[in-house]
């Protein structure tokens, strides 16, 4: 089967790389990077101290004398990435740079998966999404963007949250973002910033709201929108694809509107909502 690919051209790369960068990386970010190996990669985040997402993106280890990662990150935030991780630098023994200028990403899926050059590995947040592939930025833009409308309908399809259209940076905790359903926290690794805030909304289950699936009875109101339960708002609205849509929602407020029969709407718009329940563990 002949596979669909897109360059994803607001997406940015960024090079962690010396003899500090595995540990620099572990004590910082909510995934484990340690036994990392190239061909590989983890989808993570970096929180501020209480907890909340300040960026998220996907850590690729590769070939170097010295430890070396390319991060794949919003090219939003490329910049205050750069200034947040120099930062926490301090004085550890690496570098840190932005390779937007000269790489750029590629998604590939729908198709077997093939020996790539460049950087690829598999997307780490759900099979169906395929491969990610870092290349030189001319080799990458080649593949054009045709297809991001069916590369956002798969994602939309599959649940997967992006940060800025179906969470707000700063202001959602990895658990809001689904992160812990999508491969993007790793609970036994040691300590990172925000890590305590995080465990113990696992252990206590005080994940109050997700990013879940809706389906809506028209057409999409912009991201953003927000969900109401007659006059009480639960919620916003982020991406859609026709009538598949993501809503950021209290999952409590949702259960009370199904328990009352009562009607969810964006805007003018009604929805139901496909899966919070199998998000609400």
């Amino acid at each position: 089967m002949s596979s669909s690919a897109a360059f994803l051209a607001d997406r940015a790369v960024l090079r962690v790389e010396g003899a500090d960068a595995v540990e620099f990386l572990q004590g910082i970010v909510t995934n484990d990077v340690a036994k990392l190996a190239p061909g590989a990669a983890r989808y993570a985040a970096l929180l501020t101290p209480q907890g909340k997402i300040l960026f998220d993106f996907f850590l690729a280890p590769t070939p170097s004398e010295a430890p070396a990662f390319l991060i794949d990150c919003p090219a939003a935030l490329a910049g205050d990435l750069v200034r947040r991780l120099t930062m926490y630098r301090l004085r550890a023994k690496l570098t840190i740079s932005d390779q937007s200028a000269e790489r750029g990403v590629v998604a590939i899926w729908g198709g077997e998966a093939a020996a790539r050059v460049g950087v690829a590995f598999a997307d780490p947040r759900a099979e169906g999404l395929g491969e990610r592939v870092i290349l030189p930025r001319a080799e990458a833009q080649a593949f054009g963007e045709q297809a991001l409308g069916a590369y956002e309908a798969l994602r939309i399809g599959l649940g997967v949250p992006k940060g800025g259209v179906d969470f707000a940076y700063g202001d959602a905790f990895p658990h809001d973002a689904d992160m812990d359903l999508f491969n993007g926290v790793d609970f036994a690794k040691g300590c990172y910033v925000g890590q305590e805030v995080v465990s113990r909304m696992k252990h206590r289950g005080e994940a109050r709201k997700r990013v879940v699936r809706v389906r809506l009875a028209g057409p999409a109101p912009a991201p953003g929108a927000l969900v109401t339960d007659g006059a009480l708002t639960i919620g916003s609205l982020g991406a859609a694809a026709g009538l598949q849509a993501l809503a950021l929602l209290r999952l409590d407020r949702v259960a009370e509107a199904k328990a009352a029969g009562r009607p969810l709407a964006a805007g003018a718009v009604a929805l139901t909502v496909e899966d919070a329940a199998a998000k609400s563990d």
